[in-house]
């Protein structure tokens, strides 16, 4: 039985690469992100996850990572499921979709030197460019500072972005995630479009995303 549902979900993370984003999800996308979200095959979820998360490696950026209305819903259920909750069901996910109908959402993972002078997360801007260079600007912007070492995996990017950690006493601010929230209607479910991050009038890193092998 493991050996099939494993196959199951491998078939449903192919087709997931060749489909193209997916703003609006039905009943039958909804179960699929749940199922991947609560497989106990790391290197199920692994594959689906893979092609979300853009390296940058330009410091201070790190890497990007897209939040697309199906993964979310795959990540929501990842997280309930490592603390032992599989009761994430399609009524939970339609309800957290309609929260934020239609959104895309792109992280920007910071780290900072340790001796930096900030005071906050640095006002970055991050737009989409389609491919004939016009900008998309997002609906929306939230900066969150990170105190203390990055803590990697699905469930605290999810919990809290970036591996937050509240700042305590003295402890320098060590990197940040900036989340930038777009309104996905008017994007090409299977288009290439750069994420561009900015400072002013300075471009700081640029990364390639084909949604065509999202979903």
């Amino acid at each position: 039985m493991g050996r099939i549902l494993t196959w199951g979900l491998w078939i449903i993370c192919a087709t997931a690469t060749l489909s193209g984003v997916q703003m609006t999800l039905d009943a039958r996308a909804v179960t699929e992100a749940i199922a991947i979200g609560q497989s106990r095959v790391d290197a199920d979820r692994a594959r689906f996850h893979a092609p979300y998360r853009l390296p940058v490696n330009k410091p201070p950026i790190d890497f990007v990572e897209l939040e697309t209305p199906f993964r979310r819903v795959v990540l929501h259920a990842e997280s309930r499921a490592r603390v032992g909750d599989r009761t994430f069901g399609q009524r939970q996910a339609l309800e957290m979709l309609s929260a934020a109908p239609a959104e895309l959402a792109v992280w920007v993972e910071l780290t900072f030197h340790p001796q930096n002078t900030y005071v906050g997360v640095p006002p970055f801007e991050v737009l989409l460019t389609d491919r004939g260079g016009a900008r998309i600007p997002p609906r929306g912007f939230e900066r969150l500072p990170r105190y203390g070492a990055r803590v990697d995996g699905e469930l605290s990017r999810l919990a809290v972005p970036g591996g937050l950690a509240l700042p305590g006493g003295s402890q320098p601010m060590l990197g940040g995630t900036i989340i930038a929230r777009f309104d996905g209607r008017p994007l090409n479910a299977n288009g290439a479009y750069d994420v561009l991050i900015v400072e002013g009038k300075a471009e700081l890193a640029r990364v390639r995303v084909d949604f065509g092998r999202l979903r």
